[in-house]
């Protein structure tokens, strides 16, 4: 089976969700070389459209994302993909989630999630040790 990645500009959306729970984790793209890269290496590989590079979840955090089945929708242009999560949370805020608002009809998004760990000290901790390490 051949992704649809034309649609999207080279682009097709990732829903991350967990394997054990079914909680939405979070959303990503993915271009073919991160979609190669997540298949072969078993660990979510993401297109940042930011920083227009490759990108693998939790190569700052530590916090990785392990493929566990991969789905692909009736247009073959997204996938959703079933994996574990390695670490307390997916979010770069902190959040297991990053779905840990929720939208009111008044246009309030409250905080409905708890906070699983500090990402200042999680982001600061890994770049300095990427700082002395070799390359």
């Amino acid at each position: 089976m051949q992704l649809d990645f034309a649609k999207l500009g080279g682009l097709v959306p990732a829903v991350v969700q967990d394997a054990g729970t079914g909680d939405v984790l979070m959303l990503g793209f993915m271009n073919e070389q991160a979609y190669a890269e997540t298949r072969a290496s078993g660990q979510v590989t993401f297109f940042s459209r930011t920083r227009n590079k490759l990108w693998r979840k939790g190569e700052q955090s530590g916090h990785v994302l392990r493929v566990k089945e991969v789905r692909v929708d009736c247009d073959n242009d997204a996938v959703l993909l079933r994996v574990e999560a390695v670490g307390p949370g997916v979010c770069h805020e902190g959040y297991r989630s990053c779905f840990f608002r929720r939208l009111d009809a008044d246009g309030a998004a409250p905080i409905i999630g708890e906070r699983t760990f500090d990402p200042a000290a999680v982001y600061a901790a890994n770049a300095s040790d990427r700082k002395g390490a070799k390359k």
